[in-house]
């Protein structure tokens, strides 16, 4: 054995240890810059580094085996010809490219997401346009490039310095005795797969070590092997009858009447006093939001002034949460009204057409529906959502077509139209001059419109036109203070049209800028700022506790309108203290809070209870667990989940 480690397979046998050794040096870096959030103990430290390196030796057979089985198939008498060499040389390029390109992305990702590769990083495969371009614009791409060439450059010259492709051409082994290490290598292979899952990485509470006990390529193929998560496998249960009994008491408030007697049926009849008003709506989903970048919330920069100002003026909500951590989430709670289901959100999944929303609702208003985006909404499937619940899309259509079953007009945001661009999209101010011309439009037709608008300048790479404000390009910060500029210099704008008078404005975040923390759902991490302008109410400030799904039905209340609902979601000014509850999840652990007591479900059907300081924004893991709101949170997940995988969703 020891004869084939040094002969024909050494540069296999040199790249796992490599490979561990980079491993282990990704990790002390990332571990060091995560000092302030770890719980330091001798057995942290152990998982940290004795798990990751089991993970990271795995990784490395894996990525080590396809170059192994050329070393098996390929004939013993062509060794050290040119095919052989030339063909190992590119295997050998390929592999070790793809290698240090993976350990370098670690760092931005965890930048970002404090996180290992995950499903975010998945589902942006899918994406390459907005994925490339955000890197390209983020960060010095050519540079980068020439390094990753560099790097495995610099291994080739230290396998030609050492003799050992000189012995990996020279030495002729038998296909008997060339098996045998294969198989020891697909071997473990195997036991990989049937018994080291990523999720025994995620046993601790403090999220920072998990993450860091994990290898990033094994989390990237752990979460792309379960990016659709059936709640009835991996999930605590209550029978069917109970959990829809408890949501129906739950959800139901005392303005509202049952239609059916069946106890799967949802359906409710929602009558409101006073006069019923049919304003146009104007929603604006604030990309990656997060409360504590608002004055009002305490932030001391001055990046808001404009939000601060209208917050004043508006029905402003000071407790209300987002439902999970990225844009599809935001709209599928803002639209679905619904809690969020594990897994995919609802807006990229099959068969999310004509989904019972607040476009049914709108719709028998009789509602102009449009959905505006400034970049192409093939992104995250947001053309199939939007288009399938009947909105008119208005896109920066880079040729993508709209799936064959959707028949909505697709309007397209012209080269004219654009002043500034980035990976995602247009800037917010082009997109607010947009929205503004589709308002005009939709005005002449004498029908009352709701434009859903989504903006895009609050993300990496944080660029936005220039002199439009006096700060730096490429900071966090400045893209806020731009998202607050292009908000007020769109409201300017919409004030000096015949309808801004009988328009109401909602300004709300899809989430927060960044969801990293100790726990594995950081609620503090989740609250976004939410308001009502121009409502022709008098100005208020609301702090009850509320969740994302609960915006809309809360607008039609004020809109005093009667109406059928199957929602989720509640009208938080009728909410009683011992309704108010915010539902936040991060794909795969979902959780309810209420009562200042957090419970959390997970995928391994587990159940966690927390006590919540929303002052010090500490969690506090609770010995005995409220068996009510255990059973009040698996029951809306759980019947969340059944009824769109049975088609129960569905608009009549």
């Amino acid at each position: 054995m020891n004869k084939l480690l040094v002969n024909r397979f050494t540069i296999l046998n040199n790249f796992i240890t490599i490979y561990c050794f980079l491993g282990f040096s990704i990790r002390m870096i990332l571990f060091m810059m995560s000092l302030k959030s770890l719980d330091i103990s001798l057995l942290n430290i152990f998982k940290v580094f004795g798990l990751g390196f089991v993970f990271d030796f795995g990784t490395a057979v894996f990525f080590i085996l396809p170059y192994g089985l050329y070393l098996l198939i390929f004939p013993s008498k062509f060794i050290g010809k040119s095919l052989d060499k030339w063909l190992t040389y590119g295997i050998l390029f390929f592999t070790f490219f793809i290698t240090v390109f993976s350990f370098l992305a670690e760092f931005p990702f965890w930048d970002e997401f404090n996180t290992r590769f995950n499903f975010i990083a998945v589902d942006y495969l899918i994406y390459t346009y907005e994925v490339f371009e955000n890197i390209n614009q983020s960060y010095p791409l050519p540079v980068l490039i020439i390094s990753l060439l560099l790097v495995t450059g610099l291994f080739f010259l230290y396998f030609t310095k050492t003799q050992k492709f000189a012995k990996v051409f020279s030495d002729r082994l038998s296909f008997k005795n060339r098996l045998i290490p294969i198989l020891f290598l697909a071997g473990i292979s195997l036991i990989y797969i049937q018994f080291v899952p990523n999720k025994i990485a995620e046993l601790g509470e403090n999220t920072y070590v998990n993450e860091l006990s994990k290898n990033g390529v094994y989390s990237f193929f752990a979460a792309f092997r379960s990016n659709e998560l059936d709640y009835d496998t991996f999930y605590q249960k209550l029978p069917e009858d109970l959990a829809f009994a408890l949501v129906k008491e739950d959800v139901k408030q005392r303005n509202q009447v049952y239609l059916s007697d069946s106890i799967t049926n949802l359906e409710r009849r929602i009558t409101n006093s006073g006069l019923e008003i049919r304003p146009n709506i104007v929603l604006v989903c604030i990309e990656s939001f997060s409360a504590e970048f608002m004055g009002k919330f305490g932030n001391k920069e001055n990046l808001t002034p404009n939000l601060d100002t209208m917050a004043d003026q508006s029905i402003f909500f000071t407790n209300l949460y987002a439902t999970g951590t990225r844009t599809v989430r935001g709209m599928e709670a803002l639209t679905l009204s619904v809690p969020p289901t594990p897994g995919n959100s609802i807006v990229r999944r099959h068969e999310n057409t004509n989904l019972y929303s607040i476009a049914t609702i709108l719709k028998q208003k009789d509602y102009n529906l449009n959905f505006i985006y400034g970049g192409d909404g093939y992104f995250d499937n947001m053309n199939t959502f939007f288009g399938g619940q009947g909105f008119t899309i208005v896109d920066r259509n880079r040729g993508n077509p709209l799936n064959d079953i959707i028949t909505t007009k697709r309007i397209n945001i012209e080269d004219t139209e654009v002043t500034f661009e980035n990976a995602w999209g247009i800037c917010d101010e082009d997109i607010y001059k947009k929205s503004i011309k589709i308002a005009d439009d939709n005005y002449a037709l004498g029908k009352p419109f709701f434009n859903f608008i989504m903006t895009t300048s609050n993300h990496k790479p944080y660029s936005f036109p220039a002199n439009a404000i006096a700060m730096p390009q490429g900071k966090r910060a400045s893209v806020i203070k731009y998202t607050d500029f292009a908000i007020g210099k769109f409201i300017n704008s919409a004030k000096t049209k015949p309808w801004f008078k009988n328009t109401i404005f909602i300004f709300i975040a899809d989430h927060c800028a960044n969801s990293a923390g100790k726990w594995e759902v950081n609620i503090d991490k989740h609250h976004i700022p939410a308001m009502i302008f121009n409502s022709q109410q008098a100005p208020e400030k609301v702090d009850k506790l509320a969740s994302q799904i609960d915006i809309m039905p809360t607008v039609f209340g004020y809109l005093n309108w009667n109406y059928t609902s199957s929602l989720y979601g509640k009208d938080i000014r009728l909410m009683q203290p011992n309704e108010e509850r915010a539902f936040l999840g991060n794909y795969r652990t979902i959780g309810l809070l209420q009562n200042n007591i957090f419970t959390e479900i997970n995928d391994r059907k587990q159940c966690h209870q927390y006590s919540w300081n929303s002052d010090t924004k500490e969690m506090k893991e609770l010995k005995t667990l409220n068996l009510t709101l255990k059973n009040k949170t698996i029951a809306n997940y759980q019947t969340a989940s059944e009824r769109f995988t049975r088609g129960q969703m569905k608009a009549n």
